[in-house]
């Protein structure tokens, strides 16, 4: 299946030919995990469990390994995300945030991938 390029945040991007450009690989992966990992649970209302609510829980006590578990289980539901060999998943809390960094196998092509944002309040 393939996804209009839109990273969570942006607007959708252009083609060269001025068409609303799609994404694929692992571009549309990052896309996934970053959309699945920032959207609140209840905000999809047709899949009210889809969704980690990282940007929720800025501002409360960060409970590293509960944060970690949690990314780890979402990015489980993708099914680009090979199990094993096992994602490296590094959560640390920044000044009024918290910075991720995601280092998985693309379940498809086995190819290591990265992932590294920032949640701030």
């Amino acid at each position: 299946m393939t996804d209009l390029y839109h990273f969570i945040g942006d607007d959708l991007s252009v083609s060269p030919t001025g068409d609303v450009q799609q994404v694929e690989g692992l571009d549309q992966t990052s896309q996934r995990l970053l959309r699945r990992l920032l959207t609140n649970p209840g905000d999809y209302i047709w899949h009210p469990n889809y969704g980690a609510g990282l940007g929720k829980k800025i501002g409360t006590l960060l409970d590293i390994p509960a944060l970690t578990g949690l990314i780890r289980s979402q990015i489980f539901l993708e099914a680009a995300v090979a199990r094993t060999p096992a994602p490296v998943i590094t959560v640390q809390g920044i000044a009024n945030g918290l910075s991720v960094r995601i280092q998985y196998y693309d379940g498809s092509t086995g190819k290591l991938a990265s992932l590294a944002f920032d949640v701030n309040r």
